[in-house]
């Protein structure tokens, strides 16, 4: 009897464990006599209702965990899994540079060819967290998109240039420097600022900007600050524009507005895919230079991480004493501090083909630029936003 006891024991202890939690009744109204026990069926009446009396509240009639408290939902265990993934994001980023760097065939598979999708694939996973009223609401203050194109192609520039000088820089890396600050920013800029809690309409108004301007203030910058006319394909901006920002970020809108149910149950997987994406991006575009960034110097890698360090910080504290909210100022340090690199690589390689060092910066900040804005948006989601935003 006692085998068949303690056999029988993990099978109770199992049922039991699987068995939901029954309510606990309340004490009795009355109190029974010692000497006389009240009947059974006086007994069940009794609890039956003290049951109705005090019901059993939410957490009790919720599943329990074995801690008593509710067990969490499929779609909240969902969510935690992404959330930590791109809690990751510098992890991801860095695992990638450095893989790029020291085992380029790695990414040998994505060639540039595969750029426009993944930026596109990228973009589409932003758009989808937008409707028009945030871009409607983000249209009533110009005031934040100009101070932003200011920043870029402003700040930026003679932030390089201050660098360069600080660090004594050779003539082609200086070069490098200003062209790679005087270009628009990065696309990425807009997934680091929907994981960092910023305004993400807001960002890709920015970016949309930024990018349309370099048409113009690209080469003016290059003129200024370098003496040399750097020409830029003006429709082929316009072209990209219309292909990896405008197009995908509107198709996720209308889809957003069209199928909203299927929206909400895809959106906990939307950052992870714009993390793969820009880490596919980051692993190929480093893989193609790793020569270059390898052999650069102490003092372009400490220029090139200063000036999107830098850039961020200034952007940020500066909107800050300017009395922007603080979604508007994470969205601010994060947009000045990531720059289109490979767009200045290509820049760089097409103009400066007879001083290969000028495209060296480029390279160099691509890693850089990455892991900055990767780091700055894991910081940014750790810091509450005021109730009141």
């Amino acid at each position: 009897m006692r085998a068949v006891a303690l056999l029988g024991l993990p099978v109770a202890l199992a049922l039991h464990a699987h068995l939901p939690a029954l309510p606990r009744a309340a004490p009795a109204p009355f109190v029974a006599s010692p000497a006389k026990l009240a009947s059974p069926r006086a007994t069940i009446l009794a609890m039956s209702e003290a049951s109705a009396a005090h019901p059993p509240d939410a957490c009790e009639a919720e599943a329990l965990d074995e801690a008593g408290c509710p067990a969490p939902t499929n779609m909240e265990r969902v969510k935690a899994v992404t959330t930590g993934f791109c809690n990751l994001f510098p992890v991801w980023i860095i695992a990638t540079a450095l893989t790029g760097l020291f085992a380029p065939s790695t990414f040998a598979c994505v060639s540039t060819k595969y750029f426009t999708a993944l930026i596109g694939v990228l973009m589409l996973c932003m758009g989808i967290t937008l409707k028009p009223s945030d871009f409607a609401r983000v249209s009533t203050r110009p005031g934040a998109v100009l101070l932003a194109f200011a920043g870029c192609y402003g700040l930026m520039p003679l932030l390089a240039l201050l660098l360069s000088r600080a660090l004594s820089l050779p003539s082609s890396l200086t070069a490098g420097m200003i062209l790679l600050s005087s270009i628009n920013g990065a696309q990425a800029s807009n997934l680091c600022t929907y994981i960092g809690k910023g305004d993400v309409a807001l960002s890709v108004l920015m970016t949309t900007m930024t990018t349309v301007g370099a048409i113009i203030m690209t080469p003016l910058v290059a003129k200024l600050l370098l003496g040399a006319v750097v020409p830029v394909n003006a429709k082929a901006i316009v072209l990209s524009t219309m292909q990896v920002v405008l197009v995908p970020i509107g198709g996720g809108m209308l889809i957003n507005a069209k199928f909203p149910k299927a929206v909400q149950a895809v959106l906990p997987f939307s950052p992870v895919v714009g993390v793969l994406s820009t880490c596919a991006l980051v692993g190929a575009s480093v893989g193609g230079t790793a020569g270059p960034i390898l052999a650069a110097g102490l003092r372009l890698q400490a220029a090139c991480a200063a000036l999107h360090m830098l850039g961020g910080a200034i952007a940020y504290f500066g909107t800050r004493a300017l009395k922007y909210s603080e979604r508007t100022c994470r969205t601010f340090g994060i947009e000045i501090a990531m720059k289109s690199s490979a767009f200045g690589y290509l820049l760089a390689s097409l103009h400066f083909a007879a001083d290969p060092l000028v495209r060296v910066p480029s390279a160099v900040s691509i890693v850089w630029m990455s892991a900055i804005g990767a780091s700055l948006a894991v910081a940014s989601r750790f810091n509450p936003v005021p109730d009141d935003e």
